[in-house]
């Protein structure tokens, strides 16, 4: 299996985004909304916006008046959310395994499992350091990742997607620690078709529960979808763990 950092190419790429992202605009803007209502943030919060890609979410959290920093390891996609910059909404490169902003935030988001990337527990372990040392000691981090056992019993194993000209062929699979995927993208500017495969940690409840707490951050809450209803283990299509700062 694939041991390189493969999300250094693939986030940079235009295919991801168009993949991924170039749609379900609502879809977003409807979470935030979730969130802000359930949260109900102080007018002067700062947030941190941690992988934060283009930046979809960041600039729906600074239409509501919130100072708001998104980072990200992929310079393509800061270069481009940089142009929406004002003095409320900032963006930088960055590596979220080492440190950022020290006892800055009052919440830190991490949508659409932008985690369990990398090798080593370790790495993730880092992670989550970085971003519990960016919180305020109230603050609050907002994990919005798979449901494991819910995608291992509804994987769909192959399938083929057109959006405008371009193809994307995509075939997953998955052991007993982590989720794959490899994804063949067809397009008539390029020469040749390109080839990238994702890996995704398998992390259970009890895996954050473990790394937030090493963190002294304690899980208070844990939703199942993006409407915030409550989490079950084998039906609800996200898991999404916020914990607080002990």
């Amino acid at each position: 299996m694939p041991t390189n950092e493969w999300y250094k190419n693939w986030f940079n790429s235009p295919y991801y985004h168009k993949l991924y992202f170039d749609r379900d605009e609502a879809e977003a803007r409807k979470f935030i909304e979730n969130l802000l209502n359930h949260f109900k943030p102080e007018g002067d919060s700062r947030i941190l916006d941690v992988a934060c890609g283009k930046g979809r979410h960041s600039k729906l959290l600074a239409t509501n008046a919130y100072d708001v920093t998104g980072i990200d390891i992929a310079s393509d996609s800061i270069q481009y959310a940089k142009q929406f910059e004002n003095g409320k909404l900032h963006f930088y490169v960055h590596d979220m395994r080492l440190p950022f902003w020290v006892n800055y935030f009052d919440y830190a988001f991490n949508f659409f499992t932008s985690f369990g990337y990398f090798n080593t527990r370790r790495e993730h372990d880092d992670a989550i350091r970085t971003i519990a040392g960016c919180l305020k000691p109230t603050g609050t981090i907002l994990f919005d990742y798979l449901n494991v056992h819910y995608v291992e019993d509804r994987l769909l194993h192959n399938e083929v997607k057109t959006i405008d000209e371009t193809q994307y062929e995509i075939h997953r699979w998955h052991d007993d620690s982590h989720f794959f995927k490899r994804i063949i993208v067809t397009d008539p500017n390029l020469k040749e078709p390109l080839e990238y495969t994702e890996k995704v940690a398998k992390f259970s409840l009890g895996d954050f529960t473990d790394m937030l707490s090493f963190q002294k951050m304690q899980v208070t809450e844990v939703f199942g979808d993006h409407d915030l209803n409550s989490y079950d283990v084998r039906k609800t299509p996200r898991m999404i763990v916020v914990a607080k700062k002990i």
